[in-house]
């Protein structure tokens, strides 16, 4: 759509007043009904306003208007403003609230505290349209009608549209990550405590023996420990006294051979033996004859 000039009316009269266009090219140029230009020629329209000359406040160049007077056909086109106009823009404030809703306020603001504590004050003032005042007084419970509120969706109340309770919820978790991250990135470079988890897990690590045998010593001592507090022998004191055991069994059978090593006798003596008692029974025989 072409740009409309400022004042088109006023334009659109000193056009009719000082240049020979058409009604048709006076219309497109001020954005006006082809009638209504008519009307503004004919005394009906626009009666008492003064006529504004497009080419004096820049809105028309000359040769624009020389074109379109020596065709018909041609069309002007506004002319761009050498002078940039800042854009105003108005802070917006609370939603606004029709009267029929505002009861319904608090419920909603009880529901966002309950549901979206990351929220903060800013948005929940923006998606229901309260104050700071009235939600602090929900959160302590110190509002004059605390004990009729219901926590309820504002979505459903319609307070706010869906979208601008997802747009909230989500701007508010990334601002919480972001808050979290740098939190962590400054621990991290101040070399401040870690958490209690990682502390105690480097330090067992830290204290582990580095070889199998220390760490069987290790295991065997606490077993020894352990085994000395509910008053049970210790698997140290078990092995003295099996091996106790062996030791003695081992004299034993070592003995045992010597003493049947004292009970065996040579031929020699057997022999020596046989003849003493052969000589005792002689002797006998002798004396019972006599």
């Amino acid at each position: 759509m072409a740009q409309a000039p400022l004042m088109p009316k006023a334009t659109a009269v000193w056009l009719v007043d000082n240049t020979s266009l058409t009604f048709e090219q006076i219309a497109d140029f001020c954005q006006l009904h082809e009638l209504e230009v008519k009307g503004i020629a004919d005394g009906d329209v626009a009666q008492g306003i003064r006529g504004m000359d497009p080419l004096a406040n820049g809105q028309l160049n000359r040769d624009e208007l020389e074109n379109a007077q020596a065709d018909a056909a041609y069309r002007m086109k506004v002319a761009e403003s050498k002078v940039e106009i800042p854009v105003v823009t108005t802070k917006r404030g609370p939603r606004y609230t029709p009267v029929s809703r505002r009861q319904d306020r608090p419920d909603a603001i009880s529901w966002l505290l309950r549901n979206h504590p990351e929220l903060t004050d800013s948005q929940v003032m923006k998606l229901v349209g309260t104050t700071k005042p009235t939600i602090q007084a929900i959160r302590d419970r110190t509002h004059w009608n605390s004990a009729n509120i219901t926590p309820k969706d504002p979505v459903t109340l319609g307070l706010c549209s869906q979208t601008d309770l997802d747009k909230a919820v989500q701007k508010a978790a990334d601002k919480a990550a972001r808050e979290r991250e740098k939190l962590e990135k400054e621990a991290r470079k101040a070399g401040t405590l870690l958490p209690t988890a990682e502390t105690v897990a480097e330090e067992v690590a830290a204290e582990e023996p580095q070889s199998g045998h220390s760490t069987l010593l290790t295991a065997e001592s606490m077993a020894a420990s352990a085994a000395a507090a509910a008053g049970e022998p210790t698997r140290a004191q078990e092995a003295e006294a099996a091996f106790a055991t062996d030791t003695n069994a081992a004299a034993q059978t070592e003995s045992a051979p010597e003493e049947a090593e004292d009970e065996t006798y040579d031929v020699d003596s057997v022999f020596a033996k046989l003849q003493d008692l052969k000589l005792d029974e002689t002797e006998e025989d002798a004396d019972d004859k006599a």
